[in-house]
């Protein structure tokens, strides 16, 4: 059985829809009534909480291998209560959601320091591990859409500075990959996207896509802060301001191949995925 987390996610979302395996699918969400939608003959739908180990114990039985997805840099006891189901479990497997920032020395910011740490958990259980490191999603782009529908305007903090950004379509294909071939533990998989892209150019594509001017303003670096607390705890505003800095140097540049080799087609353009989810920007 491979169970699944984070599918209330986007990557974790796709990773569900594509898996097609003789293994049973176990899908687990706090409230399983959230992705009963999920569900199929061969899938099932079950609660449990990173917070409750019981709940993760119950989860995990029978499980041979695990995707997972914790997402509060403010709860590390989350992947220690998961990983301390799993091995009691027996699982086998752990493909883990990390970041690419995590390989990079320089970046040192709350959200990476709690994946590194989360890596090692990992490494240190005894369990077979792959971590996928990807650069931003391209789905991140659709915190936009109002703004775009409504206004014509991108409101960003250096709309000039380059991304790698990744298809999360092309995370969840390297999950599946992960979770049902061989030959993928105990390997980092860094993931981005053909090229690097800075927001005024994501503006530009989403702009032809439409066929309407759009504009991508920048704001200062407080406009960016205030934006930021008024969504997520101070801790948390810190390190996306930090990674912000960083994205401003040039740090999240770098293409790799990754998608690519593994998958044995290139990785997913913006442009390509703009073109598949341009309705969530089109005005009503």
């Amino acid at each position: 059985m491979i169970l699944l987390t984070g599918v209330t996610g986007t990557v974790g979302r796709l990773v569900a829809e594509r898996l097609a395996t003789d293994e049973p699918v176990r899908l687990l969400a706090r409230d399983p009534r959230r992705i009963a939608a999920l569900a199929g003959p061969r899938t099932e739908a079950v609660g449990g909480d990173f917070a409750d180990p019981s709940s993760l114990a119950a989860a995990l039985t029978g499980v041979r291998a695990a995707f997972l997805v914790t997402s509060d840099p403010l709860a590390p006891a989350h992947d220690e209560h998961f990983v301390a189901a799993a091995r009691s479990a027996g699982v086998r497997h752990v493909v883990k959601l990390s970041a690419r920032a995590v390989a990079e020395p320089d970046a040192t910011d709350l959200i990476t320091r709690w994946q590194r740490d989360n890596e090692e958990l990992l490494r240190a259980s005894g369990i077979e591990w792959t971590f996928l490191r990807p650069r931003a999603f391209m789905s991140n782009t659709l915190g936009w859409a109002r703004a775009v529908r409504d206004e014509g305007v991108v409101r960003t903090v250096d709309g000039a500075s380059p991304n790698a950004t990744v298809d999360p379509r092309d995370i969840a294909d390297t999950a599946v990959l992960s979770l049902t071939g061989t030959g993928h533990a105990g390997r980092a998989y860094s993931l981005t996207g053909p090229a690097a892209i800075s927001s005024a150019d994501q503006v530009a594509v989403l702009a032809g896509l439409l066929e309407r001017p759009l504009r991508c303003e920048d704001m200062t670096r407080d406009q960016a802060y205030q934006g930021l607390l008024a969504r997520y705890p101070s801790p948390v505003a810190d390190a996306l301001m930090e990674s912000a800095v960083r994205q401003r140097s040039g740090a999240k540049a770098g293409v790799e191949p990754t998608v690519e080799t593994l998958l044995g087609r290139a990785a997913g353009t913006y442009r390509a995925w703009a073109h598949d989810h341009i309705q969530a920007f089109r005005p009503v």
